[in-house]
């Protein structure tokens, strides 16, 4: 089974009940995104996964990218299924009318993305790109700049990509080596970069490539690096096309999974050089491509979800149909399918209940995202800002170890089936690999939480987040249901853990520097769980609310207390063995010479 049905009960749950849409659409410009709309948005968004970008998952991993004669083409199908895109107009959802955007809100954007990265991760990393560009060319490109790029970019005729890469300097940007040489009213750019996820393609007329480079009088480190626009093909000053610029794809990336997306190898300047165009002020460029860089971690972290997601619904039709053995306890007459096994639904369960926790995270980042731009008081932009840069290391590094892990659950289920590739269940394993990579490895995340989300501001930011997780839980736990007051108690009982390991992290800092690092990522992984459960703590409080009034005809909210119940039994307990590693273990970790190793 390789079929996708958009989830649009959970989404919608998530969107308008969790996260509150309504008080996103009450901020100034958002006002025309009623709940009406959004519901029309995403049931036209389904239908695009479920029916144009899902049947060509399997048609990508098979055929993949070619580079033909210079060119790259790509699998048979997604030509098609681009011009979809953007003759709806898809890819301006979150951006100003302006520009021939929607001017809808991020965290839309966020779900309808979640549905298209589910149903065809490989096609929709080319949507995901182009929005990241598009931002970082609004927020620090000159009028020129925006007038000559961005209306077609926002439409999708036009699709951008980011350039960082290059076979010397992978995470240590400081090692960029490309050049930028001023040349009158431009710059010519000369180099090479490596892993550029659809540097080169068939699905629009010109690629708009955001490149970090050099000027000759640049210092040294990541301070010297300056961000170019460089086009695929030039644009005159009446947005005509022109000539081909001196940019080409050299190779193209024999890769474990998301086949289906070209990762290029590009080449600027093998000639007369590549004509580019200082984005912003020289020297900052690594402070601009930051905006694209955190606008794809937040999507990488959503590929986890998106990945998990359809691993699940795929390792769930599975179960239902396979028959193999009699269940224990089974009294029923006749087969019955391994969805009845116990440690079936156990796997089942596991991946059910993290899926619904990393999509809340995801949503409350999204909507925070649209507060810290809309939101008229300044008080409250800041401090959504703050949750967001605390939860972006979160949805992106522990989502995506989770969504790799729950596809990995997915083969499980299947069992000997799953590791045949005509299943489909191994390319969701094969795909959500790179997840935990690109865009910054699980580490990077976790350093970046800890040292700059965690002890730069001696803990100050975290704290208010776990007093807030600690009041929504107490508040819990003093309830008389008794599925909430052990959801609460248990949520409750693990903030000691977290608040152990930020304590820990400032007395370490001070003795060893190694120490925070080589703990960084089990605090990661503590600090997902712990959200993971607040989200899900909240979600059975507003089901029971529900219920309570009547509303649950068909058990979707009475499934969301057995979730939250299931996570507190299941997944919740390993934030106390986190904290164990992290104040015993991490001491161990570079004791040994590298030589014994």
């Amino acid at each position: 089974m390789t079929s996708y049905l958009p989830p649009l009960q959970e989404i919608k749950f998530t969107l308008e009940e969790l996260v509150g849409f309504a008080r996103i659409t009450s901020l100034p410009g958002f006002e025309e995104a009623t709940s009406e709309l959004a519901d029309s948005v995403l049931e036209e968004a389904g239908h695009i996964a479920e029916g144009v970008l899902a049947p060509l998952n399997r048609v990508g991993d098979a055929q993949g990218a070619r580079l033909e004669g210079g060119a790259v083409r790509t699998a048979e199908g997604w030509v098609g299924a681009w011009t979809a895109l953007v003759e709806g107009g898809w890819n301006g959802l979150p951006f100003e009318a302006e520009w021939g955007g929607m001017g809808l809100p991020n965290v839309l954007n966020t779900a309808v993305h979640e549905m298209w990265q589910a149903a065809n991760m490989a096609f929709t990393l080319c949507p995901m790109l182009t929005q990241g560009a598009v931002n970082a060319i609004r927020l620090y490109g000159s009028e020129a700049m925006k007038a000559a790029y961005l209306p077609r970019m926002v439409s999708g005729e036009w699709t951008g990509t980011m350039n960082l890469t290059e076979p010397q300097a992978g995470s240590d940007l400081s090692a960029v080596r490309s050049k930028a040489v001023p040349a009158g009213d431009h710059y010519l750019i000369s180099g090479q970069k490596i892993f550029i996820t659809y540097g080169d393609h068939d699905l629009a007329e010109n690629i708009v490539h955001l490149v970090l480079a050099r000027l000759p009088d640049a210092p040294a480190g990541v301070k010297g690096i300056s961000l170019f626009v460089v086009p695929k093909v030039m644009v005159g000053p009446d947005g005509s096309l022109g000539a081909v610029n001196d940019v080409k794809c050299v190779s193209l990336e024999h890769k474990l999974g998301i086949h289906g997306s070209p990762t290029a190898v590009m080449s600027f300047g093998d000639h007369s050089g590549a004509v580019g165009y200082l984005v912003g002020e020289a020297n900052r460029g690594l402070e601009y491509m930051f905006a694209m860089m955190n606008h794809a971690r937040l999507a990488v972290g959503l590929q986890g979800l998106a990945i998990a997601e359809r691993a699940y619904q795929q390792a769930l039709s599975y179960a239902r149909d396979r028959v193999q053995g009699r269940p224990v306890g089974w009294t029923a007459a006749g087969p019955a399918g391994i969805v009845h096994h116990p440690d079936v639904r156990r796997l089942l369960m596991t991946m059910k209940c993290q899926i619904e926790a990393m999509r809340a995270i995801h949503y409350t980042a999204a909507a925070e995202i649209d507060i810290a731009h809309a939101h008229p008081d300044a008080a409250r932009r800041a401090e959504a800002t703050q949750l967001v840069e605390l939860l972006t290391p979160i949805a992106k590094g522990w989502c995506t170890e989770v969504g790799q892990t729950i596809a990995s659950l997915g083969v499980q289920v299947h069992g000997g089936m799953g590791y045949i590739e005509e299943t489909g269940a191994a390319q969701h394993l094969r795909d959500a690999r790179i997840t935990t990579i690109y865009e910054g490895t699980t580490a990077i995340q976790a350093n970046d939480l800890v040292n700059r989300k965690i002890l730069r501001d001696k803990g100050a930011g975290i704290g208010r987040l776990l007093a807030e997780i600690r009041g929504q839980a107490e508040a819990l736990a003093a309830t008389a249901d008794p599925s909430l007051k052990a959801i609460g108690a248990a949520v409750a009982g693990a903030v000691p853990s977290a608040e152990r390991v930020v304590a820990w992290l400032a007395e370490a800092a001070a003795r060893d520097p190694r120490l925070p690092a080589a703990a960084a990522v089990p605090t990661l992984e503590l600090m997902g769980i712990l959200v993971g459960g607040h989200m899900l703590a909240r979600a059975a409080a507003i089901a029971r609310a529900r219920i309570d009034q009547g509303a649950d005809h068909d058990g979707f909210y009475a499934a969301k207390l057995v979730s939250a119940r299931f996570y507190i039994g299941h997944i919740l307990p390993h934030a106390a063995a986190l904290e164990q590693t992290v104040l015993t273990g991490t001491d161990a970790v570079m004791d040994l010479e590298e030589c014994q190793l």
